[in-house]
C-alpha cells in the first residue's frame, strides 16, 4: 500500500528577502536580482514577486491561479506592517510600482505602472506627508497616464497633447516647470480622457488599481513588440514574466532627489570608469524615456556627493559579486539612496571583448567563462567594415556613441516608413528625437538609429547596443521634426526624408551623404596585416586575439572552409582554418569553361564525349595543383561535379526565342537547333532534384574519373614537389549505396593507374555527402562504402522540409517568422528537431558500421553559432563554412567545448 503524501501546493509570491539571483526561471531577471540585493544588505525598497508560473496559469487559462489573490493579500499585508501604512491609505498613503520581469532583460518591451495607491483621497494625504502639494499632483498625473495608456488602452499620445497644451497655456517648455494648480487641472483633464477613451472612470480603489495593473503585465507578454523583440532575441515564448511589487521611493520630490542608471563599466567600449545618467526631480520612466536631457553620473558627485560616494561603493560590490558588468537603477529620494534593480548589462561587441579579458586578467573569471561572456555573433559585428576617417565627408552634428558601428541609409523619421523602405530593399537611418517601444520594428527594419534626445541609458541606447545596431543618441544639435518628416543640422542645413546620412556609433559623429568605409582591424588581424599590441589604437585586435587563443586551445571541432580556389584556400587559412571542406568544383567550370560542360552534356558520340573530356582533364589538374599548394598539409575535400544541368545549359525560353527569330528570317542556324532538341530533351521542371551529383556521374560516361583522375595526379605532383597534400574525394547526392559502391570502384581504378604511372602512394579517402532524408536513414549501409560523411545541410534542409529555398524565402519565410512558426529561417540555423535528428541518426549509425567513420558538415550551417552548438553535441568532427566564417566558428566550437563548463550569461 502505497503512502498518502499531501499534494504539493504552488507558490506564487516570494518577497523579495526569499529568493536570489539564481532564481531568474521563477522570479524573472528582475525580481531575481533584486531579491540577491536585498540578501547582499543593499538599501532595496521592500516588496515582492509575483512568479512566471503565475504569469503562465493566466496566459494559459486566461485567469490567475485561484491561490494568488490571497498570497498577493498576505504579503501586500506584511508590505504594509513593515512600512507602517497601507496601500492608498488617505492620511498617508503607501504607493507601490508593478514591473514586469522576465528571465531574459527585455528593455521596454513589457509594461510598468507606477506610483499605484493614489486617488482622489489619498493625493492630499501625500501632499501633506511630503510637505509637497506639487510632488503629490505630478505623481498622480503620472499614474493616470500610465495606467491609462497601459493597462486601458488609452492612446498615449492623447496624454502627451494634454501636457504639451498645460505647458504651452503656461508659457513654459518643461513639465518641471507645471506648478500644483497646473498639474491639478491636467489631473482632471487627465481623467476626462480615461473616462471618454476607455468608457470608465479612473479606478479611485488602490487594490483595483494594483490587480489590474497586475493582469497588463502578464498581458504585456504577448504583446506585439515583446513578441517581436523575443523573435528578434531567440527568446522562448514560453517563459512568462514575473512581476514585482515594490514600494515607491520618489526621485520627483525637488533637487534633493532624483533618479538615474549607472553601468560599472562602459557598455559601448568596456573602458572602467564613472558611465551613466542622473536627473534630478524625476521618476526612472524619465531617464529611459530620453524625453528630458539628464547630465553624466559624475556630475553627481557635486550634487550629493554622500549619495555618490555610496553608489560607487554599491557599484563595485554588484561588479565583484557579479562578476561582470552591471547595470543599475536607482532613485534618491531627499538625499536616501535606493537601488531598482540591477541585471548583467547589454553590451556592444567590443566591449564584451574587452570586458572579458579585462576580468580575466583581474582574477574574477578563468578562461571557460570568459568565453561564455562572448559569441560569434558579436564577433561578426567587429568584422564589419568601419567609416574611413581620412575621407572629406561633412559633419553636422556629434552625439552620444551609443552603439558602434557604420551605418549608411535614408534619412526616415518614422517606423513605418523604416519598414516599408527597408523592405523594398532601400537602407534606411530612423531618425527620432526619442524612441520608445513601439518603435521596435522600425530599429529592427533600419541600418541604425539617430536621436536628437536621451544619452547611454536610453531606450533607443539599451535596445540597439542589444541587437547589435549602430546608434547615435542625444544629438541636440539636431532639430529632428518627425510631423514635417525633415530635420535641421546646424547652419540651417535641412536634412529631407530619403536623403542619404551616415552614423558613427563608435564616436557619435553624423555625417551628410555617404561616407566611405575601410576595413575593420579585427579583420586586418585575421588577415595578419596587424598584430596584437603593435598599436594603442587597437586595444580590441588584443582581446580578440586572446579570445581566439581560448576558444582553440578549448574546442575540440576543427573548422575548416568552404573555398573552390587557391585565393580563396590561402585566405581561409589565414583565417585560421584547418584544411578545405568542400571545394565545389561545379565553380571551377563557369565563365570560358562553361562551354566545354556545355559540349560534355550535349555529346552525341563517345567520341565527341571524350574530346571535352579530354579538354577538361588538365584544366581540373591545374585548379588541385593550386589548392592541395596552398593548403599543403590540410585536408581537401574536392567534391565531384554537383550542378543542376540547367545551370550549365541555355536558358530554354531564349534559345526558343533565338531559334524561332532565325527560321522567321529564313537563317537556322544548325547548332542552336541541335542545342534547343538538346535542352528540350533534357529539360526538368524541378532540376534541384534531377539529374545531377552522382546521378550525372553515373550517366555521363567518364566524368566523374575525369575529375577523380585530375585530382590523383594534382597529389602525386605535388607529392613529387615535396608537398604534402591530403585529397579526399566526395560524391554527391548519394541516395542508395549501390551508387557510391559503383562510383568508388571506378575511383579506385583510376587512382591505382595513376599510382602505377608516377610512382607516387596516394591516400585519397572516398567518401560521400549526406544530403537527402534516405540517404541519412540508411547511413549504416552508405558507410561500407564510405570513409567519411560530410552532412550537406543546405540540401538536407530543402529536401527535409519540402520546399526550395530560392522560391520559400522570398514568398512565404517573411510570414512564418512573424506568426512564430519560425522562430528563425531553418537554412539560418539548423532545425535541430528535423534535420538535426537525421543528421544524429546518421552519425549513430554510420560509426556503428565503421567507427573511425570521419563526420564533418560543409553548409553554411557550419559557421552559423547555434548550429556549432548542435554539431559538437551531435558529436562530428568538423564544421566547414566561408572564409569569413571561419573566425566565428572557431569562437563557437570553443563555446560548445566549454559550455557545460560554463553558465550562460546571455
Amino acid at each position: 500500500m502505497s503512502e498518502n503524501k499531501e499534494p504539493h501546493v504552488a507558490k506564487f509570491v516570494y518577497d523579495f528577502t526569499e529568493g536570489n539571483k539564481d532564481l531568474k526561471d521563477l522570479l524573472g531577471g528582475k525580481g531575481a536580482n533584486l531579491a540577491e540585493m536585498t540578501n547582499l544588505g543593499l538599501p532595496v525598497p521592500p516588496g515582492f514577486t509575483i512568479t512566471t508560473e503565475a504569469c503562465k496559469v493566466y496566459l494559459e487559462s486566461g485567469q490567475e491561479p485561484p491561490a494568488l489573490r490571497d498570497e498577493v493579500s498576505a504579503h501586500l499585508e506584511a508590505l504594509e506592517a513593515r512600512m507602517g501604512k497601507k496601500l492608498g491609505q488617505p492620511d498617508n498613503p503607501l504607493l507601490v510600482s508593478v514591473r514586469s520581469g522576465a528571465k531574459f532583460s527585455m528593455p521596454g518591451m513589457m509594461d510598468t505602472v507606477l506610483n499605484i495607491g493614489l486617488s482622489d483621497a489619498s493625493v492630499q494625504g501625500l501632499a501633506q506627508q511630503a510637505g509637497d502639494e506639487r510632488f503629490a499632483w505630478d505623481s498622480y498625473r503620472r499614474l493616470i497616464q500610465m495606467f491609462g495608456k497601459t493597462v486601458l488602452g488609452v492612446d498615449g499620445d492623447l496624454f502627451e497633447e494634454a501636457l504639451d497644451k498645460a505647458k504651452e497655456a503656461k508659457g513654459v517648455a518643461v513639465d518641471t516647470e507645471l506648478d500644483a494648480a497646473d498639474l491639478k487641472k491636467l489631473v482632471a483633464r487627465f481623467k476626462e480622457i480615461v473616462e471618454t477613451e476607455a468608457g470608465r472612470d479612473f479606478p479611485q480603489d488602490p487594490r483595483e488599481q494594483m490587480d489590474l495593473a497586475i493582469k497588463a503585465v502578464f498581458d504585456s507578454w504577448n504583446g506585439e513588440r515583446a513578441k517581436l523583440y523575443r523573435r528578434q532575441e531567440r527568446i522562448p515564448h514560453d517563459l512568462g514574466t514575473a512581476v514585482n511589487v515594490c514600494s515607491m521611493v520618489f526621485g520627483n520630490l525637488g533637487p534633493d532627489s532624483g533618479t538615474g542608471v549607472a553601468f560599472t563599466r562602459d557598455p559601448a567600449s568596456g573602458h572602467q570608469g564613472v558611465y551613466g545618467d542622473y536627473l534630478q526631480n524625476a521618476q526612472g520612466e524619465d531617464v529611459v524615456a530620453g524625453i528630458r536631457n539628464t547630465v553624466p553620473l559624475a556630475e553627481l558627485e557635486q550634487i550629493d556627493k554622500k549619495s555618490y560616494d555610496q553608489l560607487m561603493q554599491i557599484m563595485e560590490i554588484l561588479e565583484n559579486h557579479y562578476k561582470d558588468l552591471c547595470d543599475i537603477e536607482f532613485t534618491i529620494e531627499r538625499g536616501r539612496l535606493w537601488m531598482l534593480q540591477t541585471r548583467v548589462g547589454k553590451r556592444t561587441a567590443g566591449a564584451a571583448f574587452r570586458i572579458a579579458t579585462q576580468l580575466v586578467d583581474q582574477g574574477l573569471i578563468d578562461e571557460t567563462e570568459a568565453l561564455q561572456r562572448v559569441t560569434g555573433a558579436q564577433l561578426a559585428q567587429l568584422m564589419f567594415p568601419r567609416f574611413d576617417e581620412k575621407a572629406k565627408v561633412a559633419q553636422v552634428a556629434r552625439g552620444i556613441a551609443a552603439s558602434p558601428g557604420a551605418a549608411v541609409g535614408k534619412a526616415v523619421f518614422d517606423s513605418y516608413t523604416a519598414v516599408k523602405w527597408s523592405r523594398s530593399g532601400e537602407k534606411v537611418i530612423l531618425v527620432r528625437r526619442e524612441t520608445n517601444p513601439d518603435d521596435l520594428d522600425g530599429m529592427i527594419a533600419a541600418e541604425g538609429i539617430l536621436t536628437s534626445r536621451g544619452g547611454k541609458t536610453s531606450h533607443a541606447a539599451v535596445v540597439a547596443r542589444g541587437m547589435g545596431k549602430t546608434c547615435v543618441c542625444g544629438a541636440e544639435e539636431l532639430e529632428v521634426d518627425t510631423k514635417r518628416r525633415r530635420m535641421t543640422v546646424p547652419g540651417g542645413h535641412v536634412v529631407e526624408e530619403g536623403d542619404l546620412i551616415s552614423i558613427d556609433g563608435s564616436s557619435g559623429k553624423v555625417y551628410l551623404g555617404e561616407v566611405p568605409v575601410v576595413p575593420s582591424p579585427v579583420v586586418e588581424y585575421f588577415e595578419g596585416r596587424m598584430h596584437p599590441g603593435a598599436d594603442d589604437a587597437d586595444e580590441l585586435v588584443e582581446a580578440v586575439h586572446r579570445m581566439m587563443a581560448f576558444a582553440d586551445r578549448k574546442r575540440r571541432l576543427r573548422v575548416r572552409a568552404n573555398a573552390d580556389n587557391a585565393e580563396d584556400a590561402l585566405r581561409a587559412r589565414r583565417f585560421g582554418a584547418q584544411g578545405i571542406g568542400l571545394c565545389r568544383t561545379e565553380h571551377m567550370f563557369l565563365g570560358d569553361r562553361r562551354e566545354l560542360v556545355e559540349r560534355l552534356i550535349l555529346a552525341d558520340t563517345e567520341e565527341e564525349r571524350e574530346e571535352a573530356l579530354q579538354a577538361l582533364l588538365p584544366l581540373q589538374k591545374k585548379d588541385f595543383v593550386e589548392l592541395f599548394e596552398a593548403m599543403d598539409g590540410l585536408p581537401v575535400t574536392v567534391r565531384l561535379l554537383d550542378p543542376p544541368l540547367h545551370e550549365f545549359l541555355p536558358d530554354i525560353t531564349e534559345l526558343s526565342v533565338r531559334v524561332a527569330l532565325a527560321e522567321s528570317r529564313q537563317e537556322p542556324h544548325e547548332n542552336d537547333l541541335r542545342l534547343l532538341q538538346a535542352v528540350h530533351r533534357l529539360h526538368e521542371q524541378n532540376p534541384m532534384l534531377g539529374l545531377r551529383g552522382v546521378r550525372l556521374g553515373l550517366v555521363i560516361p567518364g566524368l566523374f574519373t575525369m575529375q577523380v583522375r585530375a585530382i590523383a595526379e594534382a597529389a602525386a605532383e605535388r607529392k613529387a614537389a615535396k608537398g604534402d597534400p591530403r585529397a579526399e574525394i566526395m560524391i554527391p547526392l548519394v541516395g542508395t549505396v549501390q551508387e557510391l559502391e559503383i562510383v568508388r570502384e571506378e575511383a579506385d581504378k583510376v587512382i591505382a593507374e595513376v599510382q602505377a604511372a608516377t610512382g607516387a602512394e596516394l591516400d585519397l579517402a572516398i567518401g560521400t555527402m549526406i544530403e537527402l532524408p534516405r540517404a541519412a536513414l540508411t547511413a549504416g549501409q552508405i558507410a561500407e562504402a564510405a570513409e567519411f560523411f560530410s552532412f550537406g545541410t543546405n540540401d538536407l534542409t530543402q529536401t527535409v522540409w519540402g520546399f526550395s529555398r530560392d522560391d520559400v524565402e522570398a514568398s512565404f519565410f517573411t510570414a512564418y517568422l512573424e506568426k512564430g512558426i519560425f522562430g528563425v529561417s531553418p537554412f539560418e540555423t539548423i532545425d535541430k528537431d528535423g534535420v538535426g535528428s537525421l543528421v544524429r541518426a546518421a552519425a549513430e549509425a554510420g560509426r556503428r558500421t565503421r567507427p573511425d567513420l570521419k563526420l564533418g558538415v560543409c553548409g553554411e550551417h557550419g559557421g552559423d553559432p547555434e548550429s556549432v552548438h548542435f554539431f559538437h553535441e551531435a558529436g562530428l568532427d568538423y564544421v566547414s563554412c566561408s572564409p569569413f566564417r571561419i573566425p566565428v566558428a572557431r569562437l563557437e566550437a570553443g563555446r560548445a567545448a566549454t559550455q557545460s563548463e560554463g553558465s550562460d550569461h546571455r
